[in-house]
């Protein structure tokens, strides 16, 4: 599994509710994320552990919830986001080797470690020396924990900068475990000289390798 959170540490916020702006991670030989947040703002129960501050919210929860279910019969489940974070960025490693940055304006995280980002989301992906090779843009997107699996949606993009070569469809599955991208919906991929269109596709996430399930057909492009 790939976590989106990674390790971290944290430092204990002051009474204004502010996080630090920077994470240092651990050295090791694992996968890790490295974060850099905005603002966290309170959207249901605060999970991360903070010390006193999440003992005492703890208690507060439970005091009102005990009080409202004097007053009005059983509680009702929340089902929403437990946590909202603003303006992130994000590092990810392997062996002390940054391999993918990401950047989001605003992230909602929900109870079972599934993620939203609704108002998208860019990733950048580096090779074995460090160079960027490629770029994902989706005006919204959504991680399914359990999976380990990215969906994004709107209008996204795929960029191979080595090949310059774009790849423009309205939905697209990455699953980082395997870096491989794919979808069901119609695609079109820009050459330098010409334009492939057809539904359907499976690629390697830096789009060096595709295959288009169902194509229709491929035309010139006359710079």
């Amino acid at each position: 599994m790939w976590p989106l959170m990674g390790l971290f540490y944290m430092e204990a916020p002051n009474p204004k509710f502010q996080i630090p702006d920077k994470y240092q991670i651990t050295s090791s030989k694992e996968p890790v994320w490295n974060l850099r947040f905005g603002n966290w703002n309170l959207l249901g129960v605060w999970c991360m552990r903070f010390g006193t501050l999440t003992k005492c919210l703890s208690f507060g929860i439970i005091l009102f919830a005990a009080c409202s279910s004097k007053q009005s019969g059983e509680p009702v489940e929340y089902n929403g986001p437990l946590r909202e974070a603003i303006d992130v960025d994000m590092l990810y490693a392997e062996k002390d080797r940054i391999k993918v940055k990401m950047k989001a304006s605003r992230i909602l995280e929900f109870k079972n470690g599934d993620r939203e980002f609704p108002e998208g989301v860019y990733l950048e992906f580096f090779d074995v020396n460090g160079k960027l090779t490629s770029t994902l843009k989706a005006n919204q997107a959504y991680y399914f924990k359990k999976e380990d699996l990215w969906r994004g949606r709107g209008k996204v993009e795929v960029k191979n900068l080595e090949k310059n070569q774009q790849l423009f469809t309205e939905e697209l599955f990455w699953n980082p475990l395997k870096k491989k991208i794919n979808t069901e919906k119609f695609v079109t991929i820009k050459l330098e000289s010409e334009v492939i269109y057809g539904t359907g596709l499976d690629a390697l996430q830096d789009l060096s390798s595709y295959t288009i399930l169902k194509p229709k057909g491929d035309f010139e492009v006359n710079d």
